[in-house]
């Protein structure tokens, strides 16, 4: 008997090559992985779910964000700012982060992410400001706590105003310090068994905020200790010409030069690539997380991701912080993936299955988990979501229930399981402790957003 099944879809869209997508669909978790998946009277079990008229699919990918960045949301003094001059305004309030303003922001974080059908994110936590405690471990306690799949990453800056870069002096550390503190994260943290709820990457924050020696040694340590890397790359016309300026060449060639063209490497935003630099950048397996919002909110462009995979690049979705994106949706960011790809490169540059892939297996290749996560065959996590496509917002979409998913709505995940255990039913997140959170997390946001004042 199974500990979980999930009933009579209208349409379980497995994301796996063999199964493809089942009408009347069933699946079955036990052990908190998939152990079958077939359509019509599914097999008992403990917990029955029942998704008639409902879509089901892997539980969505989240690639690239900042947490911390929720206790500033939607902040008004940075209205109008592009890239460079709205991080100066923010990085004197996020310089008071702490172990508590850490772990509410990730715990309220990864909440909402789940209540969008995410329930693997990564996170980008690269401002540790001196004094500030263990942040990386206060953030994968929260994960813990609300039980969502966790990648985050060891961030890190070493240049700052007077150096060159742009964050204040205390919030930046030595190349050694960072690169002890990162060694340090893998081995306490860093989980390789298969389903692992916990994983973590190495994460420069940006070739601007970080050393050319932090850069190359870096890329040494994660061969070493085989984990990922991850870093902000090419992400606007302020970037580029920082690097021409700082480096001698532009975003692509600097990525080469440091050891970080490789398939280990998924880089946030890659906007600006010419079309010879994608095609580099596929040859070599780089991965990219693409943040359509994040990328309009700051007026960066528009990132090139049809080119990208075409190219052969792993292409996943990211929301971003939240003071830029505002909005932690994974189906959100699907939704204006698809249209600015259409923007981009006309009506049939890309489709609604195009996208749903890229918002599970190619944010599952970024982390290098295809396979693993992202999909729904037997042996895979049971991370799994179910979408309602019933009432107002999907009356007449009878032909097609994945177009109807991106193209109808706005909507969010009716359920979200992540190993094989409920974080959201009936659109409700589950554990008791949410409005408790909440407003331990809105005393945190005013106090940090009083300096602002």
């Amino acid at each position: 008997m199974a500990d979980l099944v999930i009933a009579h879809a209208r349409c379980l869209a497995t994301l796996d090559d063999e199964s493809g997508e089942l009408a009347d669909g069933w699946l079955a978790i036990s052990g908190g992985l998939i152990e079958g998946v077939g359509t019509g009277d599914p097999p008992d079990a403990d917990e029955v779910i029942d998704a008639s008229d409902c879509l089901v699919t892997p539980g969505l990918v989240n690639t690239h964000h900042h947490l911390y960045q929720n206790l500033t949301r939607a902040h008004p003094g940075m209205t109008g700012s592009e890239l460079f001059g709205w991080l100066q305004g923010l990085y004197p309030l996020w310089a008071t982060l702490d172990t508590e303003s850490v772990y509410l922001s990730t715990w309220v974080g990864l909440a909402e992410l789940a209540l969008s059908g995410s329930t693997t994110s990564t996170d980008h936590l690269y401002v540790h400001p001196q004094g500030a405690g263990d942040l990386l471990t206060a953030e994968i306690e929260a994960a813990r706590d609300i039980g969502m799949r966790f990648h985050p990453t060891r961030g890190s800056m070493s240049l700052s105003e007077k150096d060159g870069g742009l964050p204040p002096d205390t919030v930046v550390s030595d190349d050694d310090d960072i690169l002890a503190e990162c060694e340090l994260a893998v081995h306490r943290h860093h989980d390789r068994s298969w389903g692992a709820m916990t994983r973590v990457a190495l994460a420069p924050c940006s070739p601007f905020s970080v050393t050319e020696r932090l850069m190359v040694a870096s890329a040494e340590l994660a061969e070493r200790l085989d984990v990922r890397l991850h870093t902000h790359f090419a992400e606007n016309a302020e970037d580029d010409a920082f690097s021409v300026a700082t480096f001698g060449c532009r975003p692509t060639e600097y990525l080469e030069r440091t050891g970080w063209s490789s398939n280990r490497t998924w880089v946030a935003h890659c906007v600006m690539p010419d079309a010879a630099e994608v095609q580099r950048l596929g040859a070599a397996g780089v991965g990219v997380a693409h943040c359509p919002s994040s990328n309009l909110i700051l007026a960066s462009g528009i990132s090139p991701i049809a080119d990208l995979h075409a190219a052969g690049c792993p292409v996943g979705l990211g929301v971003d912080g939240s003071s830029s994106a505002d909005s932690a949706s994974i189906w959100l960011e699907a939704r204006q993936a698809l249209l600015l790809a259409k923007l981009r490169g006309g009506a049939s540059a890309m489709s609604a299955r195009e996208v749903l892939r890229m918002a599970t297996r190619g944010g599952a290749a970024c982390l290098g988990r295809d396979g693993e996560i992202g999909t729904l065959k037997v042996g895979s996590v049971g991370d799994v979501v179910v979408w309602d496509q019933t009432g107002p917002k999907f009356a007449g979409a009878v032909a097609d229930p994945i177009e109807a998913w991106l193209r109808c709505g706005p909507t969010g995940a009716r359920d979200t399981i992540v190993n094989g255990r409920s974080v959201v039913r009936g659109g409700v997140v589950v554990n008791s402790r949410l409005e408790e959170v909440l407003r331990a997390h809105r005393v945190a946001a005013t106090k940090m957003q009083r300096l602002a004042t």
